[in-house]
């Protein structure tokens, strides 16, 4: 399973509030997914300069069709998270993003909680399948460095 990170790679933090903790007292496993959505959302702000919000205005939505996680370490409240993403596939109508997420430590060392993708579709109000915007495909090539 390919979990790359290639550049670039955009960081986030994030706070863990006490209600993304279980009854354990340990982020709760589902709340990764919204740590990736934070992390792919930001992305998208930072470097390609654009908001899902544009992205809807143009008639789309970028649901998941797909997601993986690989849990490697248990994060609780008031941890101090590290969300990297990057996109390492992107096609017509779709596009991979990879997420690692990290407890930021003490002594400002890292620990590895959970890697993983997701997999975004673009399609229309009605639900069908369409291409990316020409414009948006472009931005994300020059970030991806597949055209100058």
């Amino acid at each position: 399973m390919n979990l790359s990170m290639p550049e670039p790679v955009h960081q986030t933090r994030y706070r863990v509030l006490y209600g993304d903790t279980d009854a354990a007292g340990v982020v709760y496993y589902g709340n990764y997914m919204r740590y990736f959505e934070l992390g792919r959302t930001e992305y998208m702000r930072d470097l390609v300069r654009t908001s899902y919000r544009e992205i809807e205005k143009q008639g789309l939505v970028l649901p998941v069709i797909e997601c993986y996680a690989r849990y490697k370490a248990p994060a609780a409240y008031d941890d101090l998270l590290v969300i990297e993403t990057s996109i390492n596939e992107l096609k017509n109508v779709s596009c991979r993003f990879s997420y690692r997420i990290s407890r930021k430590e003490a002594d400002g060392s890292q620990t590895l909680l959970v890697k993983g993708f997701t997999v975004n579709a673009s399609v229309d109000r009605s639900g069908k399948l369409t291409k990316f915007p020409a414009s948006l495909i472009e931005k994300l090539k020059i970030i991806l460095g597949k055209e100058k």
